[in-house]
C-alpha cells in the first residue's frame, strides 16, 4: 500500500490553469473537448465521490493540464494518466514535480487515443476517474470496461444529459444503448450534478456525475448481445417485432425469437433490460 501524501498539496487554481494554457499556447478546441476545471474544490469532491483508495491504481483520460490529476496522486498509489495531445501529455509531469515531486513516480503518462488502448503496462488498474471530453464519453467508457477488466469501479464527469442516459433505467425516456451497453459491464447511477463555473472555457450545457460498479456480465455473448441492442433502438419507436426483423430474418422470426425468449413482441426496445437482451441474443435458432 503507497504511504499518504503527507504534506498540503496545492491544486490548480484557475490563474494556474490560464497561466499553462499561455505557456503552451494552448486554445482549448470543441474537436477535443477540452473544459479544464478551474476549481480545487470541484476536484476534491471527485476523488472523495469515486472513492480512490491509497493502494488504488487509477486511470484518468483526458488529463489536460492536471488540475484533477494531482488530486488524484495524492491518495492513489499510482495514477495512469492517458492524453491524445503531446502537448499536455509532456507538461504534466513537469507540473506535478512543480508542486509534489514526490508523487512524480506514481505518475505514467500515456500519449495515445484512449478509443486505441486495448492495455495499460504496470500493476492493473482498479479505478477509471475522469473528466471525460464530451463527444467521446460514452465510447470512451465503454472501451476502457471492456478492455480493462480489473476496472472495479469509477466515477465519470460527462456532460449532464450523457450522464442522465448512461444511469437511464428501462422505461424511461433517456434509456437507450448506452444505458443498456453500460449496464453490461457494471451498476450505473447518477453521483451529483456539477455546474459550468468550474470549466475554463465554460461549455455551454452543465455536467453530470456518473458512478459505476463493476458486476458480472450476463452468460450472454457480448458481441451478438450489442448487436441485438443496436437493432432494437435503431427504430426505437416500432415494436420489437418489427424492429427486430432485420435481426431475426423477417418479423415472424422477431417474434419466434422473443417468444422464446419470454419476452412480448408488442413491447418497444426502451422496456427491457440488459439480461433481456443477453437472453435474446442466447436463443439461437
Amino acid at each position: 500500500m503507497a504511504a499518504l501524501w503527507s504534506l498540503p498539496l496545492t491544486l490548480l487554481t484557475a490563474g494556474d490553469v490560464r497561466a499553462l494554457a499561455t505557456e503552451l499556447d494552448l486554445r482549448p478546441t470543441k474537436q477535443l473537448g477540452q473544459n479544464f476545471v478551474i476549481d480545487p474544490n470541484t476536484v476534491r469532491r471527485l476523488v472523495r465521490t469515486a472513492g480512490v483508495r491509497p493502494e488504488d491504481v487509477v486511470i484518468e483520460v483526458g488529463p489536460g493540464l492536471g488540475s484533477l490529476t494531482l488530486g488524484l496522486l495524492e491518495v492513489a498509489a499510482r495514477v495512469v494518466a492517458v492524453e491524445i495531445d503531446p502537448r499536455l501529455a509532456d507538461r504534466l509531469p513537469v507540473t506535478v514535480s512543480e508542486r509534489a515531486r514526490d508523487l512524480l513516480p506514481r505518475l505514467r503518462v500515456i500519449t495515445q487515443d484512449a478509443l486505441t488502448l486495448d492495455d495499460v503496462p504496470g500493476p492493473p488498474p482498479t479505478a477509471f476517474v475522469a473528466n471525460l471530453p464530451y463527444n467521446v464519453a460514452v465510447p470512451v467508457l465503454l472501451r476502457l470496461l471492456e478492455k480493462l477488466p480489473t476496472l472495479e469501479r469509477g466515477l465519470v464527469m460527462v456532460q449532464a444529459e450523457v450522464a442522465d442516459r448512461l444511469a437511464a433505467a428501462p422505461g424511461s425516456k433517456t434509456y437507450g444503448i448506452p444505458s443498456v451497453k453500460a449496464a453490461w459491464y457494471a451498476d450505473v447511477v447518477r453521483a451529483g450534478s456539477i455546474g459550468r463555473h468550474v470549466f475554463w472555457p465554460a461549455p455551454n450545457v452543465d455536467s453530470g456525475l456518473v458512478a459505476f460498479t463493476r458486476r458480472p456480465a450476463p452468460a450472454a455473448d457480448r458481441a451478438a448481445t450489442f448487436a441485438v441492442i443496436d437493432a432494437a433502438f435503431a427504430q426505437r419507436r416500432k415494436t420489437l417485432r418489427a424492429a427486430l426483423a432485420g435481426w431475426a430474418g423477417s418479423a415472424s422470426e422477431a417474434e419466434a425469437r422473443l417468444r422464446a425468449a419470454g419476452i412480448d413482441p408488442s413491447l418497444r426496445g426502451e422496456m427491457l433490460g440488459v439480461e433481456d437482451f443477453a437472453r435474446l441474443a442466447s436463443d439461437v435458432r
